[in-house]
């Protein structure tokens, strides 16, 4: 991965993980509604079928944003961050009991979302001087 920005060494990391994390959730699924309220257990997390199938897609952006580039990995990483962040706030006022929850969503589920997309938008920041300065070319010295 040398010559690859921050942005895109985070896009693919964590992209490679929700990709991994979506697979492996198809594997304790089996049996559930597609968008069932209660989910199965992966890791100490709920996941549904429809849940695994988002962690596909925010991992294939992420992994695509890394491949296409340094800005491109920065944008995946601030629209993946800031959806993350919001369904993680939005876990917190919905009624995880509810119908409403149709990604299984936990209370673990929610704190991982805050972190993972505070994570996002924090590289994506941080790493802003990176490749709008250098059109996405590390920096000498990195």
């Amino acid at each position: 991965m040398n010559g690859t920005t921050v942005n895109q060494k985070f896009a693919y990391g964590i992209g490679a993980v929700y990709v991994l994390i979506g697979l492996l959730g198809f594997a304790v699924t089996g049996g559930l509604d597609f968008a069932s309220p209660e989910g199965a257990s992966l890791l100490g997390f709920d996941v549904n079928p429809l849940h695994n199938i988002v962690h596909l897609a925010l991992g294939a952006a992420w992994l695509i944003g890394a491949r296409a580039g340094g800005m491109a990995a920065r944008s995946a990483n601030l629209a993946v961050g800031a959806v993350l962040l919001l369904v993680g706030v939005a876990g917190f006022l919905i009624d995880l009991e509810s119908s409403v929850n149709i990604l299984a969503i936990d209370m673990a589920d929610n704190w991982l979302h805050l972190v993972s997309g505070l994570a996002s938008l924090g590289v994506a920041m941080y790493a802003a001087r990176e490749t709008t300065t250098n059109r996405g070319r590390p920096a000498a010295g990195m």
